[in-house]
């Protein structure tokens, strides 16, 4: 079923992201653990798509496929402009409709590892805009796209990342879904400014339960990303910085608190960050008796 169709048919969502396994036995392990996904019964499942050419987003659409005809998820696929020409964009398309998924989450991507700046393919998209735009054309798409509450690293103000996001929904998306953020009123504060802006779409917050500490202060920071931490959880990371089981318990409370939060003030849908791991995303939908 379109993103658009699925969410004009239900009051609530609630989803889950993973994360493209880099080895054959994180495939295996991967592919070992999306029963358990399934038994959650997600609105939908996406898989993200690595910062590479072409033949890294292959590996991503083929797997996204998988997910849809051998298990039966509603697969989304997060589709970047890294890499690709516009005629390579247009085949990975046709390889996503032969396998009957139908939705993605349109991104500009992070440079390649090693990069700093990003220069777009010559043949390609600029910005996640134009791949919006690009799969509208092409037709039998639902698009979602990414939202930032804490502003996008490269965006000049607040303000600026809100009209661009509403350039974004206004080239087709039908949705946004967030970075993870841990401050619900971040949330909150964004959800005013898109609203006031005219954008009426859902917009669906992104959390993520804390794995481990080092995690943490590799992947929240810049150039990856800018999150951040509530002096509470400051406090939490500090003492489970050499407990990483500890870390995973606490920060997969932290993330039901974080959800009760948000549904508590009103959001119908949630979208969960699991890094692969059936258990973090299990005990949060058993707390929230979904």
């Amino acid at each position: 079923m379109l993103l658009r169709d699925l969410f004009a048919s239900r009051e609530h969502s609630y989803s889950i992201e993973f994360s493209p396994p880099r080895t054959p036995e994180a495939l295996e392990r991967f592919l070992g653990n999306l029963p358990a996904f399934k038994a959650l019964h997600p609105t939908f499942c996406s898989l993200t798509m690595g910062a590479g050419g072409a033949g890294l987003a292959d590996a991503t659409v083929g797997l996204v496929v998988r997910m849809r005809k051998e298990f039966g998820l509603e697969a989304v696929c997060h589709f970047t402009c890294i890499g690709k020409s516009r005629g390579e964009v247009r085949k990975l398309f046709a390889d996503l409709q032969a396998g009957d998924v139908h939705n993605l989450i349109a991104l500009r991507g992070d440079p390649p590892k090693g990069e700093t700046a990003w220069t777009p393919h010559p043949e390609g998209f600029r910005f996640s805009e134009e791949l919006v735009r690009e799969a509208k054309a092409y037709g039998g798409f639902s698009v979602a796209v990414a939202g930032f509450p804490e502003v996008h690293l490269e965006a000049a103000s607040p303000e600026a990342d809100i009209d661009y996001l509403k350039k974004k929904v206004d080239a087709g998306a039908d949705a946004v879904i967030t970075q993870l953020f841990f401050d619900n009123d971040l949330f909150f504060r964004y959800m005013d400014r898109a609203r006031a802006a005219g954008i009426t779409v859902p917009v669906i917050p992104g959390v993520l339960p804390i794995r481990t500490v080092a995690w943490a202060r590799r992947f929240l920071v810049p150039p990856l990303c800018r999150v951040a931490i509530p002096p509470a959880l400051e406090a939490e990371l500090v003492k489970y910085e050499k407990d990483d089981e500890g870390c995973r318990k606490m920060g997969t409370e932290y993330a039901i608190n974080q959800c009760r939060g948000l549904r508590a003030a009103g959001v119908p849908r949630l979208h969960v960050c699991c890094l692969n791991d059936p258990v973090p995303v299990t005990a949060i939908f058993k707390a929230l008796g979904i």
